[in-house]
């Protein structure tokens, strides 16, 4: 593969750096900032990047988007102020995918246009969901209506006030033999009488207001026919074109936070001085910060790498390389967030430095889209197959 960006995406890194620069960094924590600046990158053009789509989106490649993505994980608020946070990039990726035009209408447009937000309803409490075909939540149709019975959790985005889409998978056909074909995806408003958001839950004591992730009971929950996306028994399928990109967004900006936390390592351990010298100066933070910049590298290229071969080959065919970096991103930064928590002592586990925030989405995301050992199971397969 050719690692030399390419002239457009050279180009908007310029400015999406600039951008970072002259406005984000100095926003964060200030939330009554993101609705101003959203207007701003949208001005600008720094606006829904991610969608391959140039209909909807940007039209860039995942190759291109892997160092705008990396820009923008630096910072908790960027992705959203670019109109590219999760799960609301997911779930505009498959009603661009597979939405009928009336769901587009409906649904994709004022999500494109940063207007509403959405969430994503799979997980449940009572079974397993790593494993997808687990889960239980019923859907059932009545005439022209589909009825929904079940309870969810982590479903993300719900708590949001500004959610009016969930994007809901259920059972349509629990006693199908193929095991991936019993699942189906509906677009269900957030309004819709039956939902009832249980218990909004937090991560190591984080609530991500106003994002939230929350606990959700639907009983009885009635929308239209028209609200199934793709069509009946196609959820797993739907399910798997939606995780590929968005594990290797994660992974992108994953990457850029774990720069981010280098460089506040780097500069703490400069100021500080303890037992007569920097704490620069003592080896074991010279060891951690030279092995940080190891980890990040490799993690980086691993991305690429991931990246082209879902350009080149499709989802489907990168889907070792999508596992391989869903795996080790998430523990680089870890480890690398971990080493600048220690460098900032008692600072690196407070509010004023991002750094223990970003520990509890890094440390999450070795769960979400797929636990490792999920991953690493699929990689042995693949591995093994080709000998």
């Amino acid at each position: 593969m050719d690692f030399e960006h390419t002239p457009r995406a050279r180009a908007l890194i310029e400015r999406l750096t600039r951008f970072m620069d002259d406005h984000v960094y100095q926003a964060e924590g200030r939330p009554e900032q993101l609705e101003p600046l959203k207007a701003r990158a949208r001005a600008e053009g720094l606006w829904n990047l991610f969608l391959p789509d140039a209909e909807h989106g940007a039209g860039l490649s995942n190759r291109e988007y892997a160092p705008l993505a990396e820009i923008m994980g630096r910072s908790p608020m960027a992705p959203e102020v670019f109109n590219c946070s999760a799960p609301d990039s997911g779930n505009m990726e498959i009603l661009a995918r597979y939405g009928t035009p009336a769901q587009q209408e409906r649904w994709l447009r004022p999500l494109l246009d940063g207007r509403i937000r959405s969430c994503f309803s799979m997980t449940e409490p009572g079974v397993a969901s790593s494993d997808a075909t687990n889960i239980e939540a019923e859907i059932r149709r009545e005439g022209d209506h589909y009825v929904v019975n079940g309870r969810k959790w982590w479903t993300s985005g719900i708590a949001d006030p500004r959610c009016e889409l969930i994007v809901f998978m259920g059972k349509t056909n629990a006693a199908n033999p193929d095991k991936h074909r019993q699942q189906s995806m509906l677009l269900i408003p957030r309004d819709t009488p039956g939902v009832q958001v249980v218990r909004n839950l937090d991560v190591f004591g984080w609530d991500d207001a106003p994002h939230g992730h929350a606990e959700v009971l639907y009983e009885n929950v009635r929308v239209p026919v028209e609200n199934i996306l793709l069509g009946e028994d196609r959820g797993f399928e739907i399910a798997q074109g939606r995780l590929g990109p968005g594990r290797i967004h994660h992974c992108m900006r994953l990457v850029g936070r774990a720069e981010r936390c280098l460089e506040l390592m780097c500069a703490r351990s400069k100021a500080r001085v303890a037992f007569g010298k920097p704490l620069a100066g003592q080896t074991v933070t010279m060891e951690r910060i030279a092995q940080a910049r190891v980890l990040i590298d490799q993690a980086r290229l691993l991305t690429l790498h991931a990246a082209w071969k879902m350009d080149t080959v499709g989802i489907k065919g990168a889907r070792k390389e999508i596992a391989m970096i869903k795996v080790a991103a998430p523990a680089m930064a870890c480890q690398v967030i971990d080493w600048a928590i220690q460098a900032h002592g008692a600072a690196g586990l407070s509010k004023d430095f991002i750094l223990a925030r970003s520990y509890a989405q890094a440390r999450g995301l070795r769960i979400a889209d797929g636990p490792d050992e999920v991953h690493r199971n699929q990689i042995a397969r693949l591995e093994l197959a080709a000998h």
